[in-house]
């Protein structure tokens, strides 16, 4: 099963695939890890671009051709990555489940992307600015939406375990 984790920066996106990965024992990617890694080799030319992305999508296919699961954290912004994942899901012959993740009050977004401290190193977290600025297509297909503004990332989990039957 392939499990991608879509949103805006700070809308606690991390926070939710990280513990669904632990708690199913999915292989866990996330885009910011592989887009640092890939600045610090300092082997591109120019930015990292889709290179994270492309990156991502063949280490998803390669685990989930050996038969784990897969968990993607990513903001997925538009449609061309959005269609990659689904690529991968259908060469590899498994489920895809979209998850988008939204903050709908604006002010608590705001306030954990301004006081949210980095966990990946030498990597500089968004501002506001860039993330209200950031691209982000609205979705053509139906995805499940969590809101944390009105969930935790605890219930949030409980919740895609229940749907989709993933509980041990």
């Amino acid at each position: 099963m392939l499990i991608v984790f879509s949103g805006l920066p700070g809308t606690g996106k991390t926070s939710i695939a990280q513990k669904l990965a632990h708690r199913t024992g999915a292989v866990y990617l996330r885009i910011d890890v592989i887009e640092q890694a890939l600045r610090e080799a300092a082997v591109l030319a120019g930015d990292v671009g889709a290179g994270g992305y492309h990156v991502a999508n063949a280490l998803a296919l390669s685990n989930l051709r050996l038969g784990l699961g897969v968990v993607a954290d990513c903001v997925n912004p538009v449609e061309e990555s959005r269609q990659a994942w689904r690529e991968v899901a259908v060469a590899a012959n498994v489920e895809l489940i979209n998850i988008q993740v939204i903050c709908s009050d604006r002010q608590e977004h705001q306030r954990r992307v301004e006081t949210r401290t980095g966990d990946i190193p030498g990597l500089t977290p968004p501002t506001w600015q860039s993330v209200a600025a950031h691209e982000y297509a609205a979705w053509a297909e139906p995805t499940l939406t969590l809101d944390t503004a009105n969930v935790t990332p605890a219930q949030a989990v409980a919740l895609i375990l229940e749907r989709f039957s993933l509980g041990n």
